[in-house]
């Protein structure tokens, strides 16, 4: 493998932890520390809620650092310190400790999207794809921290599920640091070099359909959010309670042929978030091609139009039924996660890239912050049937949001140079 692809791939495997690490505590407290610490799921979520406000917030200074400094150098900052902040939360000896080391775990998460995806949109051609596959290892992240920390808790206690891939972490971010030492040691040069370019003004009818796609992507990204939030976070929660029956039998078979049975409930729980999230993330791959060939409009109101139909029709399912239900909409979920980013990588000056990224993801984190508090309330008054239909009518939103969109892009951007 040569080191343009391998690149690639720790850039992909950064995604990859950035939402494991994200939502380790989702799996972890839905199965092990409302039992552990005797408190109730809503109670556990508020002690996440910080960590992800972080992840947003500090979006903004990543991409500021990465743009002034070296993006490279903060991607190895991001595996490094998200290692081992992860390595600390598996030391939390109470609920309070625990939330602080989410809340730093957030810090350091916060790097990945505004620098990341600012290296692979400008040193890449087939933007679309790329952003698709990248976004597919995203997925597989948030897939395997359900997996992953199920198998922990059943085989040596959540604590491990924290540590060990910590390690890993740190241990990646070491390779990446080798690997491109170079760009890592090096302060961009990239202000200096654009300060004194003279820019043509963009025309009126530009900044007037320029305006109109901001304020869609930005709106469309800040309700996504809650939709992706609350999905993936409840998702072992709701398979917790709606798939028990599968569970179980499950669990029951592998004790017959030599495995831990009833022992074995909490893994089955999170193999089922597991294929749900890896399966719908293929959605990406799908939606990366069509956008490079389509364009984003139609590839958006179809996401749109899929999670409307399978959001209105989960109230009330359980076992087979629900777990079908359930990939429907978290197909239509993943489907529209690489479109926003598609659109700014299109029309965002290169040099300003990764600042403009991180507005869009502190927006997007922002909120996705603020729904878990949501999500806490909406359980605990109602259940979940209420939550699947409030995000029924957001899906609604977004398709409204999204038929405002031209069905072609904007030419590029005409300020700058590409990055």
């Amino acid at each position: 493998m040569n080191r343009d692809r391998t690149h690639f791939l720790l850039l992909n495997a950064g995604h990859f932890f950035d939402h494991f690490f994200t939502l380790i505590f989702a799996t972890v407290a839905a199965l092990a520390l409302s039992r552990e610490w005797g408190l109730g799921y809503a109670e556990l979520l508020g002690y996440a809620t910080p960590g992800f406000f972080a992840f947003g917030l500090f979006a903004l200074p990543a991409g500021w650092m990465a743009d002034r400094w070296s993006r490279d150098g903060m991607m190895v900052v991001f595996f490094v310190g998200i290692g081992l902040s992860s390595m600390v939360a598996g030391f939390a000896p109470t609920p309070l400790l625990m939330g602080a080391a989410l809340f730093v775990i957030g810090m350091f998460g916060a790097i990945y999207h505004p620098v990341g995806l600012a290296i692979v949109t400008s040193t890449w051609k087939n933007t679309g794809m790329r952003i698709a596959v990248n976004g597919v290892f995203g997925n597989l992240g948030v897939a395997s921290a359900a997996l992953v920390t199920g198998y922990f808790i059943d085989h040596g206690g959540w604590r491990a599920a924290f540590v060990i891939p910590g390690a890993v972490s740190i241990a990646i971010g070491i390779g990446y640091a080798w690997l491109r030492w170079p760009q890592v040691r090096t302060v961009s040069t990239r202000s200096a070099a654009t300060s004194t370019r003279v820019e043509p003004t963009p025309s009126a009818d530009y900044k007037a359909l320029l305006l109109r796609v901001s304020v869609i992507v930005f709106i469309t990204a800040a309700i996504s959010s809650i939709i992706f939030q609350s999905t993936t976070f409840a998702l072992p929660k709701i398979f917790d309670e709606r798939l028990q029956g599968i569970a179980t039998a499950l669990a029951d078979a592998w004790k017959t042929g030599g495995g831990a049975g009833q022992g074995e409930v909490a893994t089955m729980v999170g193999m089922f978030a597991f294929v749900v999230f890896a399966i719908a993330s293929l959605a990406q791959l799908v939606s990366g091609k069509l956008l490079d060939h389509y364009g984003p409009r139609s590839i958006f109101m179809s996401a749109a139009v899929i999670q409307v139909v399978f959001f209105a029709a989960m109230p009330g399912l359980h076992e087979g039924i629900a777990l079908a239900v359930a990939f429907g909409f978290m197909l239509g979920a993943f489907g529209q996660v690489p479109i926003n980013d598609f659109l700014i990588g299109k029309m965002a000056s290169g040099q300003y890239r990764a600042r403009i990224y991180a507005v869009r993801y502190v927006v997007s984190f922002t909120v996705l912050a603020a729904t878990l508090p949501f999500v806490a309330v909406v359980y605990d008054n109602w259940g979940f049937d209420t939550l699947f239909r409030i995000l029924a009518v957001l899906a609604v939103l977004i398709l409204a949001a999204v038929a405002c969109l031209p069905k072609a892009l904007p030419a590029p951007e005409p300020v700058g140079a590409p990055a």
